[in-house]
């Protein structure tokens, strides 16, 4: 509707998935509202309605349901700037790009070679999983607020400063007060209990009343009353106001616990700093991190963590990632290096330009992308959820008919089947069962986003866990997508001095090839002469003059033009090229002086992050558009099947036809060439690189690029599902075992509530076992 409006709400209290059922049953009647959506993880609610609703009216409703609701003052969605950093134009006229189709054995070092620029664009049509829901996020900086700007008891503070504490605290010296009255003036025992437990009752009565009237008639706090009253009239006050004390103990202990899931998220938002020093006309002056623009430049010492993502204009530093990347090794950066708001500074002063405001730096984006995952519902959450629509009206009447049926047909004793039947209400009370799956996927999420894991949502967590076949792009995926220097063959010189010439004609280029001779000079502390009359040949090289002799460096064929080559070079170059490198001959004087060989190298973690695959039992292939030399080479030394000389329509009918035979197919690629494939695919993986498109495209991402993280990503799942299985079986088990105690008479009313409340605190801590560290 054209006049739809949104407003989001803090709301305080909310534990489990079972209160924000509530509130969303109760808001969802209200007049004018279309939507709502509930977010434990954030404590917000947002409500999309017509200009007829009434906020004030929706906050009372959710307020009289035991969760206090404020209105969050709106915040204009702020727009994101993607700063891709320089073109990828080189030195020498002539247009050069990343792509996997350039065909680095065949060209030489082709300066004037036309390479095309194959960007399929982000793929934001993409809906895997449950991507659609984001079409709803919330605004930028109100997925922060929504972490620190709620009163939610325990996780937020002493626990006994919450509304829930002092409640069980009252409900406890009531308890003790009325056992202490019962000594003293035996007469009074039963009033002192029945006072003692409408302390704790009359709130949970309440919140009762107001969620049957509001469409949810069996809560945990209705079966929680009837218990109790129940209770009262076959006279067993003590045990009737020890349940209501066990209950709110369970309910603060439940607080506790998922508070711990939640400050583990919180935490990353701490690791950015709150303060910048902003250089301005020469001068720094500090000011608040948030404030800065994009285009500001900063100044960050030494030690200081980073407040901002930003490129680096001057200096160079080991910078500490491990906040954002899980990296344990600093990574040493220099000028037009990306860097990352809450990473740490080295040794050395950067200066650094902004290049994202605060509510949209990778740390805010990783916060926001986990809280909407955490809200997006896995296959197994929804399914546990309909089995629980139904299975506390089911406990209901299993409990009605436990009480009345032996009485009415067997003549057994009325009070003693009452006490079984209120004992099985607690029993049933679906508290562990309800929080078993969003609990462990809660802290999986927040696990994994703290390791520079990032996954779109509970359904791409259990699809991941299914995998059985991974297609990996090659160049910036498998290997670091820049060419090295790999040999250096010195022909009547020192190996030095073929590399200090070369480096001489590179200066000033930015070819890939070019930047890797330069590389290579600097690592060799080389010191480079300088050249004159440079001028590029298309498609052959580039020829200068250096120390008063004309020199070329280019293509093994051009330079074949200009001298012989002996054929012991020529049939070093085709060994080399054979092994997938380019190879440039640099020619000096008319004589031919040395071969230099470079090939973008695989990743230092490849082998082994296939061979974790592989251990896994899932299959591995390589999908590249580089040419089969070059990719038969790489595959041979990373031990995997390739498909090579592919457009992106090719890897995706590839990743079709892998399904088709009956793998569960999941895609890693830098998310842009290759987002037809990643679309296609049952769990699409971007990898690191591109923190935007990481962040932006496919179903997951991994912030660093480590091939090692895929398999780590398919081991959380597995742990995760493996936990969620073992969350179900403790409250189901629990329960089935207190169900037969209690018809048996061996167990009553304190152990019921013992066991409910026991087992949603086990399940909880079971899960949260997952934030460990993963192996």
């Amino acid at each position: 509707m054209s006049n739809a409006k949104q407003t989001r709400f803090k709301i305080e209290g909310m534990d489990c998935a079972s209160c924000a059922s509530k509130i969303d049953t109760a808001v969802r009647r209200m007049p004018g509202v279309s939507d709502v959506s509930v977010s434990v993880t954030r404590a917000t609610m947002t409500v999309s309605h017509d200009a007829t609703s009434d906020i004030e009216a929706i906050g009372r409703k959710v307020k009289g349901l035991g969760y206090p609701a404020t209105p969050i003052p709106a915040t204009e969605e702020k727009t994101v700037v993607h700063d891709h950093g320089p073109s990828c134009s080189h030195d020498h006229g002539h247009t050069h790009t990343h792509d996997d189709d350039h065909d680095h054995a065949s060209c030489g070092h082709d300066h004037g070679h036309h390479h095309d620029h194959d960007h399929e664009g982000h793929d934001h049509e993409k809906t895997g999983g449950d991507h659609e829901r984001r079409g709803n996020a919330s605004p930028a900086t109100s997925g922060i607020e929504g972490l620190h700007g709620h009163d939610h008891g325990p996780s937020d503070g002493p626990w006994w400063r919450s509304g829930k504490g002092r409640l069980t605290i009252f409900a406890g010296l009531a308890l003790v007060a009325a056992y202490a009255a019962g000594l003293i003036f035996p007469e009074v025992e039963a009033y002192a209990f029945i006072l003692a437990m409408l302390v704790g009752l009359l709130p949970i009565a309440r919140r009762a009343v107001m969620a049957a009237l509001a469409g949810t008639p069996f809560s945990i706090e209705m079966l929680m009353t009837v218990a109790a009253v129940g209770a009262l009239i076959i006279n067993a006050t003590e045990e009737a106001a020890a349940v209501v004390f066990l209950f709110l103990v369970g309910e603060l202990l439940e607080g506790v616990a998922a508070g711990r899931a939640r400050a583990s998220i919180n935490a990353l938002t701490e690791l950015v700093p709150k303060t910048a020093l902003l250089e301005e006309n020469g001068k720094t002056r500090e000011v608040p991190a948030e404030s800065l623009g994009v285009g500001s430049v900063i100044l960050v010492r030494p030690g200081d963590r980073i407040s901002a993502d930003g490129l680096i204009l001057s200096g160079e530093s080991p910078i500490d990632e491990a906040p954002v990347t899980g990296e344990s090794v600093p990574v040493r950066k220099g000028v037009d290096d990306s860097v990352f708001a809450g990473t740490v500074n080295g040794d050395a002063a950067l200066r650094v330009r902004v290049t994202a405001a605060a509510a949209d730096n990778t740390i805010a984006r990783v916060v926001r992308l986990v809280e909407e995952a955490q809200e997006s519902k896995a296959p197994t959450e929804r399914f546990i959820d309909r089995f629980s629509r139904y299975y506390t009206p089911g406990v209901v009447v299993v409990a009605a008919l436990v009480a009345i049926l032996p009485p009415l047909f067997a003549g057994a004793d009325w009070n003693e089947w009452i006490y079984k039947g209120l004992a099985i209400l607690l029993i049933g009370c679906p508290c562990a069962l309800v929080i078993s799956t969003p609990a462990a996927i809660a802290a999986s999420l927040s696990a994994g986003a703290r390791r520079g894991l990032l996954m779109k949502g509970g359904a791409v967590l259990e699809g991941l866990g299914r995998l059985t076949a991974v297609a990996l792009d090659k160049t910036g995926t498998l290997t670091e997508g820049k060419p090295k220097v790999t040999d250096v063959v010195a022909i009547g010189r020192s190996a030095a001095e073929v590399i200090r010439l070369a480096a001489a004609l590179e200066i000033g280029s930015s070819h890939p090839l070019a930047l890797a001779v330069l590389e290579r000079a600097t690592a060799d502390d080389v010191d480079i002469p300088p050249a004159s009359d440079a001028r590029a040949h298309g498609g052959k090289g580039v020829s200068a003059t250096v120390d008063g002799v004309e020199i070329f460096f280019g293509s093994p064929k051009a330079a074949a033009e200009m001298v012989t080559i002996p054929d012991e070079q020529l049939q070093a170059i085709s060994t080399l090229n054979d092994e997938g490198k380019t190879v440039s001959a640099l020619v000096n004087g008319g004589e031919l002086i040395g071969l230099v060989a470079m090939r973008d190298e695989p990743r230092a973690d490849a082998v082994e992050g296939l061979k974790a695959l592989a251990d896994a039992g899932v299959k591995t292939i390589m999908l590249t558009g580089d040419n089969r030399r070059t990719a038969n080479a790489i595959g041979a030394e990373l031990g995997i099947d390739v498909r090579a000389e592919l457009m992106p329509e090719d890897k995706q009918r590839i990743v079709g036809e892998l399904q088709k035979e009956g793998f569960v197919v999941g895609k890693v690629g830098d998310g842009i060439n290759d987002a037809p494939a990643l679309a296609a695919a049952n769990v699409g993986i971007a990898m690191g690189g591109g923190t935007d498109v990481a962040l932006e495209t496919a179903d997951a991402a991994i912030l660093h690029g480590r091939v090692g993280d895929v398999a780590k990503m398919v081991a959380l799942s597995k742990r995760t599902m493996k936990n969620i299985v073992q969350n179900i079986a403790i409250s189901l088990g629990l329960k089935a075992v207190f169900l037969v105690t209690t018809i048996l008479g061996i167990t009553g009313l304190w152990p019921a509530i013992l066991a409910d409340t026991g087992a949603t605190v086990l399940v909880t801590m079971n899960a949260l076992r997952l934030l460990r560290p993963i192996r």
